[in-house]
C-alpha cells in the first residue's frame, strides 16, 4: 500500500510518514516485551509475598522516580537533541532489562532487588518519556496528522497490553518467570534498530540563555498562562492518584476471587488492554475538529461505571466484560490528555510541558498505588476498587463543571460582542442623522465592481450620481434637499 492510499484511510493516515512507520513498528515490539515484564513482576511479587501493599510499593518504585526527575528530563529534551536522548534511554532500558533477566534466571533474588531495578527503570523513563513524546511531533511530516499519530500511539500501547500479559501468562506457566524478563530485554533491539533507520531533519542547536531552574520556572509560568493545559494536567493528576492504580489489585482478583493462575491474571490484564485498544481505535477514527474535551468527560464516566461493576463481580465472564468497559474509559485519560496538550503547546515549550504531563501521570500513580494498597488492607480489596470507581465519577463531574463554565464564558463573550456591535451601529446611525452638510471626498472605502457605465450610490450619503466617476467621487450636493 503506497503512502497516498494509506493517507486516504482516516484511521491510519499518520502512516504516510516513513519515520513514524518505523517508530510504530519498533515500539510495538518493545512494548509487548515491556508488558510481559510488568505482568511477570506483579506475579512474582504477589506469589512471593501475597501482599497487595507490596504490589503498591512495586508500582511506587517503578513510577515515583519518574515523578522526581521528569522535570529535568523535560529540560534535557528541550535543550539537547531529542533523537540522541531517546536512543540513549532505549539502550539504558535494554541494559536494565538484561540485569533483571539475569537476576531472575539465576534464581537468587529477593523482593528488594526487583524493586531496586524498578527504581532504575523509573529514572530512565523520566528522560525517555519527554524525549519520545516530543520526537513524535518531528516524525510526522503533515502536522495535521499529529492527533491521529498520538491516537495510534495509544492503540499501539493498548494492543501490546492485550498481547503482552496474555503471552506472559503462557510463558510464566510453560517456561518460568525468567524467560519473560529475557524476552523483554530482546524486544529493545527492535526499537533501537527502528531509531537507527530513521532520517530526521538535521538538528539545529539553539542558544539557551537561562539555566535549568530558569527554564523550569518558564515552563510553569507558561502552564499558568494557558488554563486549558493546566486543567488537563490537574484532571490527569487526580485520575492517576485515585483511579489508575486499580491495576495493582488485579493479581488479587485473579488468584483469590476467581481462584486462577498466572494465565488468569494475564487474561484479565489483556481484557483491560482490549477495551483500551478499542477506545484508541475509536479516537484515531474521529474527524478533525471533534470536541476531545467532551470525549474525555464521557469516557471518565465510562471508566468509573466499569470499575464499579467489576469491583464486586464474581462471575468471571461478566467481570471480563466490565473490565473491558473500564479499559475503554481508561484509555482517554492518557491519550486525550496527551493530544490536547500536544496540539495546544508552543513548540519551544513542548518538552517541558510534556515533562509536567509525565509528572502528573507517573508521579501520582505511585502515590496512588501506596494509597490503594493501604486502603485495601483497611476496607478490603473489592471495596477499594468500588471507591476508585466512585472517585472516577466525581472527577468526571468536575470535568463537566469546567466544560459548563467554559460554555457559559463563550456565551457571555458572544452576548458582549453583540452588544458592542449594537452600540457601534447605533452610534453610526446617530452620526448619519446629525452629521454636517456632506463635503464629499473620494469614497476610498467603496469599491465599485460594476462597469463604468453603471450607476452606484455613495456609500455614506446614498446619493445616486448621474455619471460614474473613475475616482469613485460623488458630485457635490445638498444632503437635505430631499427632506
Amino acid at each position: 500500500m503506497d503512502a497516498n492510499k494509506t493517507h486516504e484511510i482516516r484511521t491510519f493516515r499518520a502512516f504516510s510518514s516513513r519515520n513514524y512507520r518505523l517508530y510504530f513498528t519498533g515500539q510495538s515490539v518493545s512494548l509487548i516485551g515491556t508488558w510481559m515484564q510488568k505482568t511477570a513482576v506483579s506475579w512474582v511479587i504477589y506469589t512471593l509475598t501475597h501482599s497487595t501493599f507490596l504490589l503498591g510499593v512495586t508500582l511506587f518504585a517503578s513510577l515515583f522516580p519518574s515523578f522526581l526527575f521528569s522535570l529535568i528530563g523535560g529540560v534535557v529534551s528541550d535543550r539537547y537533541n531529542r533523537y540522541k536522548v531517546l536512543l540513549t534511554t532505549q539502550i539504558a532500558s535494554l541494559i536494565q532489562a538484561l540485569l533483571l533477566a539475569i537476576l531472575i534466571l539465576l534464581k537468587h533474588y529477593a523482593v528488594w532487588e526487583i524493586i531496586s531495578l524498578s527504581v532504575v527503570l523509573g529514572i530512565i523513563n523520566a528522560f525517555d518519556v519527554p524525549a519520545r513524546q516530543s520526537l513524535v511531533y518531528e516524525m510526522v511530516e503533515d502536522k495535521n496528522d499529529l492527533p491521529n499519530a498520538l491516537a495510534l500511539n495509544s492503540s499501539m500501547v493498548n494492543l501490546s497490553r492485550i498481547v503482552g500479559p496474555a503471552l506472559a501468562g503462557i510463558v510464566l506457566e510453560a517456561f518460568g518467570d525468567g524467560m519473560c524478563f529475557l524476552l523483554n530485554a530482546l524486544s529493545f533491539v527492535a526499537v533501537i534498530a527502528s531509531l537507527l533507520m530513521m532520517k530526521l531533519p538535521a538538528y539545529i542547536k539553539k542558544e539557551h540563555t537561562k539555566n535549568v531552574l530558569g527554564e523550569l520556572k518558564e515552563g510553569m509560568a507558561y502552564i499558568k498562562r494557558t488554563p486549558s493545559i493546566a486543567f488537563v494536567l490537574v484532571m490527569l493528576a487526580l485520575i492517576s492518584l485515585m483511579v489508575l492504580p486499580f491495576s495493582t489489585l488485579i493479581p488479587y482478583y485473579a488468584k483469590d476471587v476467581f481462584k486462577g493462575t498466572a494465565s488468569t491474571f494475564g487474561v484479565i490484564d489483556s481484557f483491560i488492554g482490549l477495551g483500551a485498544f478499542s477506545g484508541a481505535i475509536f479516537l484515531a477514527s474521529v474527524k478533525a475538529g471533534t470536541n476531545l474535551k467532551q470525549i474525555l468527560f464521557i469516557n471518565t464516566l465510562v471508566f468509573g461505571v466499569g470499575l464499579i461493576l467489576f469491583s464486586h463481580e464474581h462471575s468471571y465472564p461478566l467481570a471480563l466484560a466490565f473490565v473491558t468497559i473500564a479499559g475503554f474509559g481508561m484509555m482517554s485519560q492518557i491519550t486525550v490528555s496527551n493530544t490536547l496538550i500536544q496540539t495546544t503547546v508552543s513548540p519551544d515549550m513542548r518538552g517541558r510541558v510534556i515533562s509536567y504531563y509525565a509528572m502528573a501521570f507517573f508521579g501520582m500513580q505511585p502515590l496512588g498505588g501506596l494509597l490503594v494498597g493501604a486502603v485495601s488492607k483497611w476496607v478490603g480489596t473489592q471495596d477499594t476498587l468500588l471507591f476508585e470507581g466512585i472517585a472516577a465519577l466525581l472527577i468526571g463531574m468536575l470535568h463537566w463543571r469546567y466544560l459548563h463554565k467554559e460554555k457559559m464564558k463563550e456565551k457571555a463573550m458572544a452576548i458582549e460582542t453583540q452588544r458592542l456591535e449594537v452600540v457601534l451601529l447605533s452610534g453610526f446611525y446617530i452620526w448619519l442623522l446629525f452629521r454636517p452638510a456632506c463635503r464629499l471626498r473620494p469614497c476610498h472605502i467603496h469599491v465599485c465592481r460594476r462597469p463604468a457605465n453603471k450607476h452606484h450610490r455613495h456609500l455614506l450619503c446614498g446619493r445616486l450620481p448621474p455619471v460614474h466617476r473613475s475616482n469613485n467621487a460623488c458630485p457635490p450636493h445638498d444632503p437635505y434637499q430631499n427632506v
